[in-house]
């Protein structure tokens, strides 16, 4: 008599649990691999996918409210900071997804040149003191920042022998920079890359 009993209560419960898992099914439903894709944000609002067929934000007039310039400098000193104690570590696998191929070969140029020499660069970031855009383009799908930069870091050179040969290691030193970052605004790539420094 108790195992009948038993019988019916299994019973009943796959049939609540049933009823619940239909209930949720039509309250968040089904994944069918055709929903919209979300690249991130986008100067404040997002770029989908929905097969092939991508939908950008523009920007119309090329004009900037401040929430979008706030936005965009603040990934700006984030790319910056690492850009430069990258170059410092001679870290390529890092900048290779932040610069454009001419400046990731000037770069790697350059790791490679102080790797032959045994010359040992070292780079403590102290911070961006001011980082304003300068200039924004755009042309076709390709969106262009100037960003004036001023940091303050401390910097020297090594050689084999451990001697300092440029900078001094205990000199923090202000350094003024003018970047210019880019991106291809219908790429699902959300990164901007560094284009061009003005000298």
């Amino acid at each position: 008599m108790n195992s009948s009993f038993e019988y019916l209560d299994i019973i009943l419960l796959a049939i609540i649990a049933g009823f619940i898992i239909l209930r949720l099914r039509e309250i968040l439903g089904r994944r069918t691999g055709h929903e919209k894709k979300d690249f991130g944000g986008l100067f404040g609002k997002k770029v989908t996918q929905n097969g092939n067929e991508k939908k950008v934000v523009n920007l119309g007039s090329g004009k900037l409210d401040s929430a979008v310039k706030e936005q965009f400098i603040k990934g700006a000193k984030k790319a910056y900071e690492m850009i430069i104690t990258s170059f410092a570590k001679g870290d390529k696998k890092a900048l290779k997804p932040l610069l454009n191929k001419k400046i990731f070969q000037n770069f790697s140029d350059e790791i490679d040149y102080r790797k032959k020499e045994n010359l040992k660069s070292e780079l403590t970031f102290v911070g961006v003191k001011s980082a304003e855009i300068k200039n924004f383009e755009k042309k076709d799908n390709n969106y262009t920042f100037t960003v004036d930069f001023v940091s303050e870091i401390i910097t020297c050179k090594k050689d084999k022998n451990n001697n300092v040969i440029e900078g001094n290691p205990d000199i923090i030193k202000t350094v003024k920079d003018v970047w210019k970052f880019s991106k291809n605004m219908w790429s699902s790539n959300p990164n901007w890359y560094l284009v061009e420094i003005q000298v």
